[in-house]
């Protein structure tokens, strides 16, 4: 086996360095997880590739923090331990997916610790740390401080109940413990009291100029997905804090200064720095892709959750080194894939889970098409079990699938596997020819345009436009009797047919590699890179095909209903979601009936209060007496 080349920026081309969210090590991602950030990545990174640009695609778990440290007791392992055998789970699983990292590495390193304590004391020394002496939860019960995340309460924006204290999961805003509504702690449910402690701060107010500076430039330049350009600008608008570095905890990297001995350093603030620390781990000349903002442009796919991390608070932080780092250029978040109507849940055994996907026996290009297909760019999307049949079977089996099997097999077992003399200049007054070509690449370059701008969505539906193309330019042309009775207008057809297969092979393969390769197999070739326009006449006459095979297969319409019951919880999970609906619902009617109640007793109330009013009016009426008229010619009494 042949070492791989390190992939190094080439001054004078379009490097391009590319990052997943760092999945957090203590979990098994579930399908959005893996649309959301390694697999979109892995998608923009394959074309990039493909369009023979310099590229290095980087990610690795996210292992420090409480949550880490809480598991590894719960299960009698260290945390070490635990980030060990998860840090092997998620590659599994990406691997399964074919996620084509170039390196993908971790935060537990020592090249973790040095350059996040580089980048901790260039803060210092210029001003952006002071230390304050803050208030922070304290559990009597467990006689700890409690990290932010593990104290649990009720939004006071958004008044969702299970929010944490560092963030709430449903209206995005990050949070400080003691603005919780009904705090608890999340181990034992006690009542945290607030306890002094000293911290170092990040002061971001004193760098929001710079920040903001930086993010109107890039976010216009590289073109941000909607939804991080509104999450950036409105914690700007709202004006920057210094927030926390540290933490009293075990579990992180050191704080580089004296009297912090027992104190780590925050997660969310090393964790982006992960992204050089991971890149320094793979080579040592790490620096030409993180310090060489001239020459690199850094790409970060992430879920909307994320999105201050990245374009606030790391910027922030390498903006106040004062050093030459390379910044975010282009962004690209996502909102949320739930399941069947219902947010995924390992422990209720609701949706599908990396580990899942592969039990199901259905191949992984499948899977990587249909979330690329449902990918939610601008809101969030649903993964549907008839959907995702629909979509195998309708889709890459009847359209792109039998384009390519049709075509191949026809060569095959006519043609001796040889393609035939042909012209792509050829005219014939029953089919537009040169219009069809002129159609194809007028798609081609919509797909490059889509995809450059990371469209990725879009991009797919493009390819399988260029497939229907292909079916299109068979259709009546494509059998025996157009062999015989018009042969060069068919050895046309073919030529051309093979051509486009060989193009949507190169098209294809960011979004199912392996497809690719299968069909550069069956055509015996190599996978070219995607070109700005399209060439009909790559395969010649005589070149030798391959094999057609099968690229995917039928799913049966009766494994909806199959997977359906497996992967939409436990029996007992769904009794209890039943119960709570049901119990739901009769709140519902119970309040409503008494809203009714209360409403109609005030209507009767007021009409009873009406009706008094109107006696009391009318006997005031008759007890009225009429007074003389005062004659005119009298002067009134004084």
């Amino acid at each position: 086996m042949t070492e791989q080349k390190t992939i190094l920026p080439i001054p004078g081309k379009r490097n391009t360095l590319i990052t997943s969210a760092l999945p957090y090590v203590n979990n098994v991602p579930h399908l959005g997880n893996i649309v959301g950030c390694v697999l979109s990545a892995d998608v923009y990174s394959r074309y990039s590739k493909l369009r023979d640009r310099p590229t290095l695609y980087i990610c690795g778990t996210d292992e420090y923090g409480t949550a880490t440290e809480t598991r590894a007791l719960e299960a009698g392992v260290t945390p070490q331990q635990l980030c060990d055998e998860f840090h092997v789970k998620h590659k599994e699983i990406y691997e399964w997916f074919d996620i084509g990292f170039d390196y993908f590495g971790r935060t537990t390193t020592p090249k973790q610790t040095e350059i996040v304590h580089e980048i901790f004391l260039k803060l210092h020394k210029e001003g952006f740390l002071e230390e304050r002496t803050t208030k922070q939860p304290y559990c009597e019960k467990h006689d700890s401080f409690l990290a932010d995340r593990f104290v649990e309460g009720t939004c006071p924006k958004c008044q969702y109940d299970d929010a944490r204290g560092d963030q709430c999961d449903k209206c995005g805003n990050l949070l400080d413990p003691f603005e919780l509504i009904n705090p608890r702690c999340k181990i034992d449910g006690a009542t945290p009291v607030p306890r002094d402690t000293a911290h170092i701060f990040l002061r971001l107010d004193k760098l929001q100029g710079e920040i903001q500076q930086w993010f109107e430039k890039a976010s216009q330049e590289g073109g941000w997905s909607a939804n991080g350009i509104a999450i950036t600008k409105a914690w700007l608008d709202r004006g920057l804090e210094g927030r926390s570095i540290t933490r009293d905890l075990k579990w992180g990297v050191s704080v580089p200064l004296p009297g912090y001995e027992k104190k780590v350093i925050y997660v969310w603030f090393d964790a982006c720095i992960g992204y050089p620390s991971i890149t320094a781990n793979y080579t040592d000349e790490w620096e030409k892709w993180w310090k060489n903002p001239e020459e690199v442009k850094l790409y970060q796919f992430l879920g909307k959750d994320n999105v201050p991390f990245h374009t606030v608070i790391f910027p922030g932080s390498v903006l106040g080194t004062k050093d030459k780092w390379t910044k975010l250029n282009t962004l690209s978040t996502t909102e949320y894939l739930n399941y069947e109507n219902t947010k995924f849940s390992k422990s209720r055994g609701i949706g599908v889970f990396g580990n899942n996907a592969q039990e199901i026996g259905v191949p992984a290009s499948v899977w990587r098409y249909f979330l690329i297909a449902n990918r939610p760019e601008t809101g969030d999307t649903q993964f549907e079990w008839q959907n995702f049949v629909l979509a195998n079977n309708s889709e890459l089996l009847a359209n792109f699938g039998n384009f390519v099997n049709r075509v191949v097999k026809f060569v095959n077992a006519k043609l001796d596997s040889t393609v035939p003399e042909f012209k792509a200049s050829y005219t014939d007054e029953s089919f537009d020819f040169p219009g069809w070509i002129a159609e194809v690449n007028a798609l081609l370059a919509e797909f490059n345009k889509d995809m450059e701008a990371v469209k990725l969505k879009a991009g797919l539906v493009k390819l399988m436009e260029l497939s229907t193309k292909g079916n299109l330019l068979l259709q009546y042309r494509l059998d025996n009797a157009s062999l015989t009775g018009h042969p060069e207008r068919t050895h046309t057809v073919i030529g051309l047919a093979l051509n486009l297969v060989l193009l949507l092979a190169s098209l294809c393969s960011p979004f199912m590699p392996a497809t690719g390769q299968g069909i550069a197999r069956q055509l015996n070739t190599t996978l070219g890179f995607i070109p700005d326009t399209w060439d009909p006449e790559v395969l010649k006459p005589g070149h030798k095909i391959g094999k057609a095979e099968y690229l995917f297969t039928r799913i049966d319409d009766k494994k909806v209903t199959e997977w359906k019951e497996r992967y939409g919880g436990t029996q007992e999970t769904r009794a209890a979601e039943a119960e709570a609906k049901r119990k739901k619902q009769e709140d519902k009617e119970r309040k409503k009936a008494k809203k009714a109640g209360k409403k109609a007793a005030e209507s009767e109330a007021a009409a009873a209060q009406k009706a008094t009013a109107d006696g009391i009016e009318t006997a005031a009426t008759e007890d009225v007496k009429t007074l003389p008229v005062r004659g005119a010619d009298k002067p009134a009494e004084k």
